[in-house]
Formats: structure tokens, C-alpha cells, sequence
């Protein structure tokens, strides 16, 4: 639609012109739970009513409305054409009161049907085959509350918003405002909830969670020094087929943790009066932080046996969430260029407050393993950017919920704290959130805030680190005396020659040396020191004993990839094992996994590290990443030609460390799933088989439903797991999990006809929703299958532009990642890729970023494996 995709600059202008005073918004989802019609989308009645005024007589604007179907529009009392002023994403609104005018403000009716969602999308319509019952909630981010009530789809027209929602009598019904009174009922068996009106917030944090979801309450409470006590009602709800598996007492202990540590350090109030968490079904991102009634992806309520890394991952998106309510919901950036003002902060904040006030104070370990290589995977990219993004549409602003504005903000956000100090930082977020309460921001207000309390010069600060792109690398370069004393350590920083920016680093660096008596790898020696330019001088260091290992970036001050002196590689080599510090051991497998990327190191040198050094890992968080880089870098970075080899001895290996692991221990189901990832050989699927069928036992494994699927999946790629099989399955789990599983599987399976069936289900039909197109690729793409999905390499780029005209951008971008054919792992795929983009200049910017990333990643890819063959030969 023509208007659909909002830009910068109309965005700006309507800000200039408009003041919005508050929204009524009434939605009948009675719909939800009848026959769907005979033709068309599922609708729901919409009807809103906005107060606002005009700084210009008889200006024109519009609203935005995404909708099949508008009954009427009233605008100051006179009736509009509808045909005339609604275009299927714009409502056109003209001769605007001004400031001057006797009765200065305007108010706008709009009565819409709008669609329920199948793609996460606006208001997502869920039908429980466990159960028959229907699940709803809301997303919007950057910009779908426009599918769900007609509004001004932008961050910086904040308003009061008052919600009222018509549902079947029996459901829970949620929105930010606290539900008034009791749903009043009416004669058809629904009835009608009215919820406080909200403070000033944008439209794509309101939130409407309907349905019969199970629901259990708490409270927190908490005294201020002045004696005012605060009290805030605790909700957590998912569907009722997960209450078995819902732990609400955990989460409810890690958001009183969150919510104690955030009054800590903010010195504000949360300012939303209650809390309520939903856990919702086919949810596209993690979580969404809106205020009062924040939604998260119901995976996170774990239905089988997971690793303490999962209950941690979901304590930081709890957190992170929980920051944005601060960062973000309290104060908002004024358009989606300065996104990093809530995400990067909600990113840091929620590993901070994690180690600060859960019990998982291994949080940076994680952070330094895992968020920083998302991180440093996109600033690697073409499409990388600045922290502070030049983002022109929304469509812009979909794809930079990326690495960049997450974790190399957040880690930028680190080495802030290390560079102007924690108390200033703090200081400074507290100034914000009192200067701009209910406000929108830009990049300037934070600054000025940070340069009060540090007292240093964030301008430069700013330009160096927020305000340009790429990574640096960080090498020792070390020289000794005769008696093999250090006489100088130096830092080398280098630059990309696509963005040639040296900036300053705050870093810790590190000398280890091996005790062989003791078999560990120990610090000795560690020196704090600003690194700028291109050669820094660490002189605390000079006169210390030769180390076996320099580690630079010790403790994960600053954002940077590192390399290592050939002394200190030759000892990751032999001993990499015995690095006693969990942070180091982290930082030294990440730096490692950048030399494998980077094609510096053959691919088959990091997986002989992982089978020799994985299975002593402690920390189980950098244990799965490995398994995760080690499929990865089988599957794409080593020669084709040994390729069967190392999945071979990956395969051998896994099921060595699975006997070898502490039966009942979160490592024994990495490993056990890590097997599942790898398996090859006859007697490894033989043992899946085994397993499965209760023939065979490991000690302490558990084989419950979630385990059983991971099995089930490379025993269908195998083609030994067929149809029948899985349907079996399904009938044992026939649940919206299970459902999601099988379809996966059967995906998976290794026949033309089967990839075929999966790709008409997913480019040529819209009948899928997300969680099942989700599923349905990953199914299809197996690495080991590359013959079966090669006729589909080049379909690929002829169906690229009418996927993208066609599908929602969700969907869109789903099929464009997944399906770029990365499996075939050639030249020609290479080439294809290239003259798709040098023929497609005009089309969508969004869509050809996409392809240039996956394009950029199959490059690397080849060079990955020339790096890796020339080490076979």
C-alpha cells in the first residue's frame, strides 16, 4: 500500500503540526470465537476516538489505519467520504482547527473492521488444537497498532490513552491500564472491561492480552527512605495448556529482583502502577516491553528439562523488559534513528541488574560469549551502522532491531561505564529520566545528562563510539630482555578499510602463565591503560616475567575483536582448557571463533578445540554457544570435501562427552542435544533411535517430550523417521508445540517431493501462520541436503520482489533469510546473489539489505573453506 511504509520525514512534519491530547479506543473481539467467514479475513470491530490540536488553520494530515474495511470517519462532528479520505493504510483528515481557532481542538471518530493477525503482526488471532480454545495479544513494534485501532503511528506523539474491550465473558483481558471494576456483563454471554487511562505513551507500546489464559497473581511492595510505600500488583499468564510446565514463582522472584535493583539505581518509581507479564503463543520476537502488560514468546515456559542457561536467558529478557520501562516507555526517542536509547540500554541494564540482583552473577560471561558475537557478526556486515542509525522509514527501522543496536550498544554502554565510571552513569540515567519524564528524546538530552556527572567530553566520546561503524582489532605485540623479561607491551589497534575509525578503548590487559605441576592457566599480572591510535604503550607491564598468554581486553572492558601473539595462540592450542577464569576461558573462545570467521584460522582447528576443550567447560551458557559455532562452522566454514570427516568426529565426540557428563547434569543435555545436531554415523542414529524407543539408557538422561522431537529431527533427515512416525508423535504431543515440531520434521525429510511441498507452503501460499513458516524453513534448509534444495537456488531470486510486495514484512523477512540458498555453499550461488542485486538497484532498500547480508555471509563462508582446504592439503 502506498502509504504503509511511513517516512522520516512525514513523520517529523506531523510531530511539527500536531499535539495529541488522547486516544478512546473500544475493540469487539466477540468475532475471535465464531466460524471464520466464507471469504476474507477474520475481522474485529475498531472504533477510536483521538483528541488533538492543529498548530495550523486549515492544515491537512492523516492518520494511519491499516485495516479491510472502514465504516465510518467523523471528523469535528462532520461525516467524511470514506471512499474519499481512506486508502487502505491512510485516513486523510483536512481543514484542521489551528491553534487560533474558538474551539482549538480537533476530535476524530474512525469505526474500522480490522484483521486479525496469523503473523504476529497487530492483534494475533491463536487457535489451541489442544484444547479448541482462542488465544489473543497484541504486538506492534516498530509500527502495526495501525492494524488494530486508527492512531498516529509514530514515537513522539505520546498521548493518555483509555481502552475498552468487548470479549467472551469467561476470559482474562488485559491492556496497560489496570482493569476498573468488574466487567460488565451483557446478554450474549460477553462482556465489557474498561482499564485506567495510561500516562502519555507511544502507540506501539499499548497492549491488549485477551483470552482464557491462566493466570496467577503476587505483589510487590517496597518503602522509600521518605516512608511512602509502593505497591504494585504481579500478574503472569500463559495458555492453559502450559499451567503444568508455568514456574510463576521463579519469574515472579527475578522481577521483585529487578524491580528492588532498578528503585536502587534510578531513584524514580516505576510508573506504571501494576505489572502483568504474558507468556503468548507464535510470538515473533523475544518479549515487548509494554508498560504494565509486557508480552514474551511462550517458549520461555519451558515445557521439558533445559539448562540453567535457559532460566538465565529468560531472567535477562525479564530484566531487559523491565529496563525499557525506564529506557524507553518512561522516556522515548523521538524517531527510530536513536532506537539505541531504549534498546541498548535495556540491553546493558539487563545483564547489569541480572549479575547485580539474580542469582546468575555469571551474566557478563554470558554477555562477552554470546550477545557481544551477535554483535560482532553485524558490525561485519555491509548493512553495519552506526549505533545512532540513519533510519529513513520503517521499514528501515524493522531491520535495525539488529546486533548493532542490542549488543554492540550495550557493550558500548560497558565501556562507557568504564570510561566515565558507574556512579556518574547512574547519575546521569536518573537526570534523564527526571529532565524528560513522559517525553521523547534524541541523542543530545543523554549526552548532556552524562556530561554533567562525568565531567568528561561525551561530544568526542559520542562521535567515536555511537557515531560510526565497524569493530577494531586488538593485538599484543611483545619484546624481551635476555633474562625473558618484558621490556615493552604494546596494543596494536587496526580498522576495517571500509570504516577506518580508531577509537579509544578503556581495557584490562592480562598475562597468564601455565603452572604444569597444577595444570592451569593462571593470571599474574593485569594492568588497566586507554588505548587510542594505532600503537599504545602499556608501560605498568614492562618488567613483568614472560606469560604464556596475553590477553587483551582482560575482563571485557570495551568492545573490540582480539587477536593473539603467536606464543599466547600456541598456548590456546595445547591448554586452552586450563584457563582457570571463566571470563577469560569466554573471551579467548570468542576470540577464536572471530579468527575462524575471519578465515584466519582453519575451520577444522577450532572444532579439534572444541571436542579437546568443551567437555571441561564449567559454564554451561559458553558450552551451548560452542555446540551452536561448532555446528556452524561444520556446516559452512569447513572444505566440502572434509566435511563428512568432521561430522564424523564431531558425532563421535559428542557421544564420548555424553557418557562422560554427570548423569541428571544441564551438560549432559547439551551434549545430548548437541548429538542430536551432529549425529552421522550408523551407530550414533542408532543410539538416537534407542534412546527414543527406551532400548537404550544413558544414566541420568531423560528423555521427556521436548528431547524426544530434538531426536526425532535428524532421524527424519536421515529418512529414517518417516511420516507415519512422526504422526505418531504428534498423536502422543498433540499440542501447539508438538504441532510446530512435526511440521519441522516432516520438513526435514530427504525427498524432492517433500522440499517442494515445504516451499509451495511457504512462497506460494499465505495459509501458514509465523510459528509454522518458522518452522517449515528451518525444516527445509539441511546443510546434508544441498542436492535435494539446489533446484530452489535460483527460484530464490525470481520470487524475491513478489514475496516482498506480497507478504507482510515479517513473513517477508523470514522467507528471505531462510530461504537464500547458503546450503549450496558455491560460487554460483555467490554469482546469483550478485546479479540479483546489480539488476534489482530499485527495489526496496530493506529487502535488498537483506539479501546483501546473506550474500556477505556466503562469502566469508568461501573463504572460510579455502582457509580450511589449505590446511588439509
Amino acid at each position: 500500500m502506498p502509504g504503509e511504509n511511513l517516512t522520516r520525514t512525514e513523520a517529523r512534519r506531523r510531530a511539527a503540526l500536531l499535539t495529541v491530547s488522547g486516544y478512546d479506543v473500544a475493540l469487539d473481539l466477540r468475532s475471535a470465537v465464531q466460524p471464520p467467514p466464507a471469504e476474507g479475513p477474520r475481522t474485529f470491530r475498531s472504533t477510536t476516538t483521538i483528541r488533538f490540536t492543529c498548530a495550523e488553520e486549515g492544515a491537512t494530515t492523516f492518520l494511519d489505519l491499516v485495516a479491510p474495511h472502514v465504516h465510518s470517519v467523523t471528523l469535528n462532528g462532520e461525516s467524511l467520504r470514506v471512499e474519499e479520505v481512506f486508502d487502505g493504510s491512510r485516513v486523510t483528515l483536512p481543514r484542521l482547527r489551528g491553534a487560533g481557532a474558538e474551539n482549538a481542538e480537533n476530535t476524530v471518530t474512525v469505526d474500522a473492521q480490522c484483521a486479525y493477525s496469523r503473523t504476529g503482526e497487530g492483534l494475533h488471532h491463536f487457535l489451541d488444537p489442544e484444547d479448541g480454545e482462542v488465544y489473543l495479544y497484541t504486538q506492534y513494534e516498530p509500527a502495526d497498532a495501525r492494524r488494530v485501532f486508527a492512531n498516529f503511528e509514530q514515537p513522539d506523539l505520546k498521548a493518555p490513552f483509555d481502552f475498552t474491550v468487548t470479549a467472551p465473558a469467561g476470559w482474562t483481558v488485559l491492556s496497560n491500564g489496570a482493569q476498573e471494576g468488574e466487567p460488565q456483563p451483557l446478554d450474549d454471554g460477553a462482556a465489557v472491561w474498561r482499564f485506567a487511562r495510561t500516562r502519555p505513551i507511544s502507540t506501539y507500546i499499548t497492549a491488549v492480552v485477551a483470552g482464557p489464559y491462566h493466570y496467577v497473581a503476587d505483589t510487590y511492595r517496597r518503602t522509600f527512605p521518605d516512608g511512602t510505600e509502593l505497591v504494585v500488583p504481579l500478574g503472569a499468564l500463559c495458555r492453559k495448556g502450559l499451567a503444568p510446565y508455568f514456574d510463576a514463582d521463579d519469574i515472579f522472584t527475578v522481577t521483585k529482583q529487578g524491580l528492588d535493583f532498578f528503585h536502587d539505581h534510578f531513584d524514580y518509581p516505576y510508573p506504571f502502577g501494576k505489572y502483568d507479564q504474558a507468556f503468548v503463543p507464535e510470538y515473533n520476537i523475544g518479549a515487548m516491553e509494554n508498560p504494565g502488560c509486557v508480552t514474551f514468546r511462550e517458549e520461555f515456559v519451558f515445557r521439558g528439562k533445559v539448562t540453567e542457561a535457559s532460566y538465565e536467558g529468560r531472567a535477562n529478557v525479564i530484566l531487559h523488559e523491565m529496563a525499557h520501562m525506564w529506557f524507553g516507555d518512561l522516556v522515548t526517542m523521538e524517531w527510530w534513528d536513536d532506537l539505541w536509547l531504549k534498546e541498548s540500554f535495556a540491553d546493558f541494564m539487563g545483564a547489569f541488574s541480572l549479575v547485580e540482583a539474580t542469582r546468575f552473577t555469571g551474566g557478563w560471561i554470558t554477555f562477552a560469549n554470546r550477545r557481544k558475537s551477535w554483535a560482532y557478526r553485524a558490525d561485519q556486515l555491509p548493512s553495519t551502522h552506526p549505533v545512532t542509525a540513519d533510519i529513513r522509514d520503517l521499514e528501515d527501522a524493522k531491520l535495525n532491531f539488529d546486533g548493532i543496536t542490542y549488543a554492540k550498544g550495550a557493550s558500548v554502554l560497558k565501556q562507557l561505564v568504564a570510561y566515565a565510571g558507574e556512579d556518574a552513569f547512574l547519575e546521569g540515567a536518573r537526570r534523564y529520566f527526571k529532565r524528560h519524564q513522559w517525553g521523547n528524546t534524541r541523542l543530545e538530552h543523554l549526552l548532556a545528562v552524562l556530561e554533567e556527572t562525568s565531567g568528561r567530553d561525551m561530544a568526542a566520546w559520542s562521535k567515536a563510539w555511537l557515531q560510526t561503524a565497524g569493530v577494531n582489532t586488538l593485538t599484543p605485540q611483545l619484546t624481551y630482555d635476555a633474562a625473558g623479561r618484558v621490556t615493552e607491551l604494546a596494543v596494536l589497534q587496526e580498522a576495517p578499510d571500509s570504516h577506518p575509525v580508531l577509537r579509544p578503548h578503556r581495557v584490562a590487559v592480562g598475562l597468564y602463565r601455565r603452572d604444569p605441576a597444577r595444570g592451569v592457566l593462571e593470571r599474574y599480572a593485569h594492568a588497566e591503560t586507554d588505548v587510542s591510535g594505532a600503537r599504545t604503550t602499556v608501560s605498568e607491564l614492562a618488567g613483568a616475567e614472560r606469560p604464556d598468554l596475553v590477553l587483551v581486553n582482560d575482563a571485557d572492558l570495551t568492545y573490540c575483536k582480539v587477536r593473539f601473539d603467536e606464543v599466547s595462540l600456541a598456548t590456546l592450542r595445547g591448554h586452552l582448557g586450563e584457563i582457570t577464569d571463566p571470563l577469560a576461558r569466554a573471551l579467548c573462545w570468542t576470540a577464536l571463533w572471530n579468527l575462524t570467521r575471519d578465515g584466519l584460522m582453519p575451520a577444522r582447528d577450532f572444532l579439534d578445540l572444541v571436542l579437546r576443550f568443551a567437555g571441561d567447560e564449567t559454564e554451561i551458557g559458553v558450552l551451548q554457544m560452542l555446540h551452536g559455532q561448532a555446528k556452524l562452522a561444520l556446516d559452512r566454514y569447513t572444505a566440502p570435501q572434509w566435511r563428512t570427516e568432521g561430522r564424523r568426529l564431531l558425532s563421535e565426540g559428542a557421544v564420548t562427552r555424553l557418557r562422560q557428563a554427570a548423569p541428571g547434569s544441564g551438560h549432559q543435555l547439551a551434549w545430548a542435544r548437541f548429538l542430536a545436531a551432529v549425529a552421522s554415523g550408523e551407530q550414533e542414529l542408532r543410539l538416537l533411535q534407542g534412546l527414543l524407543a527406551g532400548t537404550a539408557r544413558i544414566d541420568g538422561l531423560e528423555v521427556d517430550q521436548e528431547l524426544r522431537w530434538t531426536f526425532l529431527e535428524p532421524l527424519a533427515a536421515e529418512g529414517i523417521a518417516d511420516e507415519t512416525t512422526l504422526a505418531a508423535e504428534l498423536a502422543r504431543d498433540d499440542t501447539a508445540s508438538g504441532k510446530r515440531h512435526q511440521v519441522r520434521c516432516l520438513a526435514a525429510r530427504p525427498s524432492a517431493a517433500v522440499k517442494a511441498q515445504a516451499w509451495a507452503s511457504v512462497v506460494e501460499s499465505d495459509a501458514l501462520s509465523n510459528a509454522l513458516v518458522e518452522a517449515t524453513i528451518s525444516g527445509f534448509d539441511q546443510p546434508a541436503q544441498a542436492e535435494l534444495t539446489a533446484p530452489y537456488a535460483g527460484r530464490y531470486f525470481e520470487v524475491l520482489e513478489s514475496v516482498w510486495a506480497s507478504r507482510s514484512i515479517e513473513i517477508a523477512m523470514a522467507i528471505v533469510r531462510g530461504l537464500f540458498p547458503a546450503s549450496q555453499g558455491d560460487r554460483a550461488t555467490l554469482d546469483a546473489a550478485d546479479a540479483w542485486l546489480a539488476a534489482h538497484g530499485d527495489a526496496a532498500p530493506a529487502l535488498r539489505r537483506l539479501v546483501a547480508e546473506s550474500r556477505d555471509d556466503l562469502a566469508r563462508a568461501l573463504a572460510a573453506q579455502r582457509t580450511d582446504a589449505a590446511a588439509g592439503e
